[in-house]
């Protein structure tokens, strides 16, 4: 399979990432209205970049690289949000649509990764 362009796995790896905060959240009420609540809390700049450091460690080379070169795309200037918090979020969507493309299996080991790093309780309280 040929590789793409990095902004291309980010494309796709945000929309998986999402998926998979989905997945959890539609379990948790049937309100619409708290279940965006409950996946905005997760799909966000700011948690995650706090996901992505904690899953770094379990990156293999490959994946480390991905990171690396995702933070140094260059982001739209409309964006209001951190830079630094734009590129860091950026490179875990990288690396989940890169595994996604190309790997399924790992893909899956990330999810499982991100089962056991997410707190998904911590938002009942919101």
């Amino acid at each position: 399979m040929q590789e793409l362009n990095i902004k291309n796995y980010a494309h796709i790896g945000d929309s998986v990432y999402e998926v998979f905060i989905r997945e959890h959240t539609i379990m948790m009420t049937s309100n619409l209205k708290r279940l965006h609540e409950y996946t905005i809390h997760f799909v966000n700049a700011k948690f995650q970049t706090e996901l992505l450091e904690k899953l770094t460690p379990y990156f293999n080379e490959k994946e480390s690289d991905l990171a690396r070169r995702a933070r140094n795309i260059p982001t739209s200037s409309a964006r209001r949000i951190d830079r630094a918090l734009h590129s860091a979020a950026t490179s875990l969507e990288v690396v989940l649509g890169y595994n996604y493309i190309h790997d399924k299996n790992r893909y899956g080991e990330l999810c499982n990764l991100m089962d056991s790093l997410i707190n998904f309780d911590e938002i009942k309280e919101l």
